[in-house]
């Protein structure tokens, strides 16, 4: 059994910060990568931002520059650093992570349960 829990969410002015977090736990062999994704009023979960096993980063276009993502390896834990929040990053955001529970086990996505980001102008 895994589990995935955020915490950091919260109600922030516009050009404010927000450190959210997301660790996993149960009786994990290895994680490919984690990621955070969110999903705003009436649209769809995309993604925001993705740290692989190797430290690699990826971000969404509306983010670059202003979110920066990390890991502990060691907490199986990973950050999300949000700086300069505008209104339009409001929503839920979830953390999922690629987890393989065992070697002879295929990876399986988890997910967490999301955690409320809003953002006032």
């Amino acid at each position: 059994q895994v589990q995935l829990v955020e915490s950091g969410g919260g109600l922030v002015q516009a050009g404010g910060s927000l450190r959210l977090s997301c660790a996993a736990s149960g009786s994990i062999f290895s994680i490919n990568d984690m990621g955070w994704y969110r999903q705003a009023p009436g649209k769809q979960r995309d993604s925001v931002a993705v740290i692989t096993s190797g430290g690699t980063t990826n971000y969404a276009d509306s983010v670059k520059g202003r979110f920066t993502i990390s890991k502990d390896n060691a907490k199986n834990t990973v950050y999300l650093q949000m700086n300069s929040l505008k209104p339009e990053d409001t929503g839920i955001y979830y953390c999922k992570a690629r987890i393989r529970l065992s070697p002879s086990i295929t990876v399986r996505e988890y997910w967490g349960q999301g955690t409320q980001v809003t953002v006032s102008s």
